[in-house]
Parts: C-alpha cells; structure tokens; sequence
C-alpha cells in the first residue's frame, strides 16, 4: 500500500510517498533486506532529528526573522548555570517587549561552547512587526551580562535545511574534550536545543496513492501544481534497504519566491542513507 505524507507551508509543499506494510508496487521485487548498523541507526536518528527542526522552523518562522549568538565580553566566564539564568532572563524580558506590542514571542535556542571554551547561545526569533527588533534585544542582553548580540536574516533558500543541521549538530572530538570538564547532566544540556511552547509543530496530511502515481512521476518527472515549480534538488528516489522498498520524495515551492521553473523534473537515483537521510 502507498501512502503520500504532504505538509503544507506558506510558500512551499513538501511530498513523501512510501510503501506502508509488508508489501510494495504490484509486481515490484522487494529488494535484499538489510540489518542496520548501530552507525546507520545513529545517522538515521540524526536526520530524523534535523528534518523534525527544519519542518519547526519552516512552519514558525520567515525570511528577515533573526538567527542570533548571545555573546559575553570578552574574558568572561560562567558556569552552564549561570548561562542558563542569563538565558532565562533574556527570554523571559523579550517577551513583555512582545506582549506589549501585542505579539507572540517564538523561539528556538542552543547552548554551546566555542572554540576557546567560552559557553554562548544561539538563538532563532521572529522579528517584532514595526519594531526595531534588534535593538531591542541587544538593550535587554547588554542589560543583564554586559556582552552582545551578533545577527543575521534568515534565508529559506533549502528550506532552512543547514540552520536545522546546525542547531542539532552532535560535538566534533574537539567539543567532546571541551565537553569532558562538565557532568553527565550538564553534557547532555549543552548538545540539546529547546524552544518556546507556542511553536507550531508541523504535522503531514496522510492519504492513501496508487504505487503508479509514484511509478509515473519516476519515470516521466514531477509535474508542479499551478503556481509551484518543483525544487530539483529537493528531489530523489532510492530503495530502504531496511524493507526493501521504493521511496520518493520532493518539494514544491511558490512561484516568485525563488528562482524556478515549472517544467517537470525527474527525480534523481540517491543511495541509503545519503547526507539527507532515507525514508
């Protein structure tokens, strides 16, 4: 049985299609079923988690939204709580600013330790509607530790693919040695984001397909509905080799909001796992 995942956004849709059950395509031969290793588990954990922060962040946030560090002066150090406390209290004052202008305070953020040692945040928000956001924030976090804010505009070029991978990322061997001082407790904080409870948590609308729908657009392309083109690098088709099935899966983005075409595209053999992940 097929089944096609579809989550909606603002600019852009996103398709899965993938067999459900025991059984794939009338007359498909199931391919060799593999055992997975624990490094294929932990890869496929990973991009589980990415996808899950990139789907957050595409149906939050926009383009010229803020993706900021929280810097100390420099020399400054601090413990992961007294970070945490400063954190707090920067959210915490953020959102009077917002309510106070009758908006929603949304918010993803990580803690980690750079390159010298030194614990910082980073931090996704929206922008205030009207407001000089930016300032607004530096006053608040020059307020309550002295140090500053670097930014930049969110770009959803990739569908935020490479800010997701970024804030999940797991420590290099460098980090781990950083990493090695803290406790047990505190290691696991500072490879862990967390967020706001007022984000909208994307959910895929699910309907049943015919496997040669699937079969149709592998062989002569992807046609986009009216207004839309097809992402050509959002799309790609391979065998799980954990149930030996065909997979497929793409994007479909608003015409004018990026560059595109509204040819059809046809997808693109990729390997299990690739460094987007399977299915």
């Amino acid at each position: 049985m097929l089944e096609e995942h579809t989550y909606t956004y603002r600019d852009s849709i996103e398709h899965e299609f993938k067999f459900q059950g025991k059984y794939g395509a009338k007359g498909e031969k199931r391919a060799k079923r593999k055992k997975a290793t624990p490094e294929q588990v932990k890869r496929q954990n990973q991009w589980n988690k990415e996808n899950t922060v990139r789907r957050t962040i595409k149906g939050n946030f926009s383009e010229g939204d803020l993706w900021v560090t929280l810097k100390y002066p420099k020399g400054t150090r601090k413990t992961l709580e007294e970070v945490e406390a400063d954190v707090k209290r920067f959210i915490d004052q953020m959102r009077k600013e917002y309510k106070k202008r009758g908006q929603p305070f949304k918010w993803i953020r990580r803690i980690e330790i750079g390159e010298r040692g030194g614990i910082h945040a980073h931090m996704i928000m929206n922008r205030i509607a009207g407001a000089d956001t930016d300032l607004i924030a530096q006053g608040i976090w020059s307020k309550i530790t002295g140090g500053r804010i670097n930014y930049s505009n969110l770009y959803s070029a990739g569908g935020y693919k490479k800010l997701a991978k970024y804030i999940t990322k797991q420590p290099n061997e460098e980090q781990e040695k950083q990493l090695s001082v803290f406790s047990t407790a505190e290691r696991k904080k500072l490879v862990k984001y967390s967020s706001s409870k007022n984000l909208i948590r994307p959910q895929p609308v699910k309907k049943k397909s015919h496997w040669r729908t699937m079969r149709r657009m592998i062989k002569d392309g992807i046609k986009p509905k009216e207004g839309y083109y097809v992402d050509p690098e959002s799309v790609y088709y391979g065998i799980n080799p954990f149930n030996g099935m065909t997979y497929l899966k793409y994007t479909e983005c608003r015409l004018g909001t990026l560059d595109g075409t509204a040819e059809p595209v046809k997808p693109k053999w990729r390997s299990w796992p690739d460094e987007e992940g399977g299915s």
